[in-house]
């Protein structure tokens, strides 16, 4: 478990489902992804960060806001898959609510798993991508202090040639 002043980053719950389908089968938040997720996906996708999590000590936490309790969406830290063109490393991640945006949530989530994995985990480098479309998880990488990677940016091999979400730009931040 993580802890802002705002947010609490904490392993996954049963209550946390419910929202979590409905927030991946937003078409407003899903837009710089390839598909929403069914609630069958969304819930294997929950299960599978809980379980990353539960392995690792670390991963995509759920996002709860301190003065309510209320789900949010995720952030967190996760290893990059052999299949990425970044690989062998560790990236940063979030999605948020619709209603969750415009508030720093993001930006504050993300810079605490940041932290936690320089100063917790030793990780010399964390990086982050987008699709080119994403201006706003761009500003929220702009707002971590991150440095824009020209000389990173790849076509993600996970999402279909022709597609506007294909080409991913990178930043990356180093160690304090």
């Amino acid at each position: 478990m993580i802890e802002t002043t705002r947010l609490i980053l904490r392993i996954w719950r049963e209550s946390d489902l419910e929202p979590w389908a409905a927030l991946n089968a937003d078409p407003e938040v899903m837009r710089h992804f390839p598909a929403m997720l069914t609630r069958i996906e969304a819930d294997a996708m929950a299960a599978r960060n809980r379980d990353y999590i539960d392995q690792h000590g670390f991963g995509l936490w759920a996002v709860e806001r301190r003065e309510d309790g209320a789900f949010l969406g995720f952030t967190g830290l996760m290893t990059l898959r052999d299949s990425n063109p970044l690989a062998p490393g560790v990236e940063a991640g979030w999605r948020f609510a619709r209603q969750a945006w415009g508030q720093g949530y993001a930006t504050e989530a993300a810079r605490a798993a940041m932290d936690d994995g320089f100063a917790r985990l030793g990780l010399k480098q964390i990086v982050a991508f987008t699709a080119v479309p994403n201006l706003p998880s761009q500003a929220v990488m702009g707002r971590l202090g991150m440095i824009r990677r020209t000389d990173l940016d790849f076509d993600h091999p996970m999402v279909p040639e022709g597609s506007i979400l294909r080409r991913h730009l990178v930043w990356s931040q180093d160690a304090p």
